[in-house]
């Protein structure tokens, strides 16, 4: 499945998971688990979540800079995309892998963590664990920054 279509289908998900309000549950109004117990409209529609729990400009400005790295999950109500490994052809020696955690929702500089790991090819054929810059999760992180900003603009000058 191509990664665009990945990313459609989480997004496709979590659009159905925040039309669907909390059941029957006590912050409902229910007095059980759903669907036995009894459903109060009024409060479960001010209980359902209003859209993803995290910077949609961030979110979106991640899965954009990290868009050549298969996706392996991705959590919009936590804030967290966990990319699958990644060998660039021209160095099938070395992989990369990359977690991102959106911490905000608010676009701020400090909003986002990115952490990279890096695993090369030993003698024997197998995958080791290698050290990657500190650098390299800074970079991430301010490229991340830059096309969220980019994002953000682009719906000011829509709208304006």
């Amino acid at each position: 499945m191509s990664f665009t279509l990945r990313v459609g289908a989480v997004m496709a998900g979590a659009l159905l998971l925040t039309a669907c309000a909390h059941g029957g549950d006590q912050a409902s109004g229910g007095t059980g688990s759903f669907p036995f117990g009894k459903r109060n409209p009024d409060k479960a529609a001010a209980a359902a979540p209003a859209g993803i729990g995290v910077n949609a400009f961030l979110w979106r400005a991640s899965l954009d800079t990290l868009s050549f790295m298969p996706l392996a999950s991705a959590d919009p109500f936590g804030g967290v995309i966990i990319t699958d490994w990644y060998a660039n052809p021209e160095k099938p020696d070395e992989r990369f892998k990359a977690t991102v955690y959106i911490l905000d929702t608010r676009l701020r500089a400090d909003g986002v963590s990115v952490t990279v790991f890096k695993q090369v090819k030993d003698t024997a054929g197998g995958w080791t664990n290698a050290p990657v810059s500190g650098q390299t999760d800074v970079d991430v992180e301010n490229a991340i920054l830059t096309r969220a900003r980019q994002l953000k603009l682009s719906t000011i000058n829509v709208k304006g």
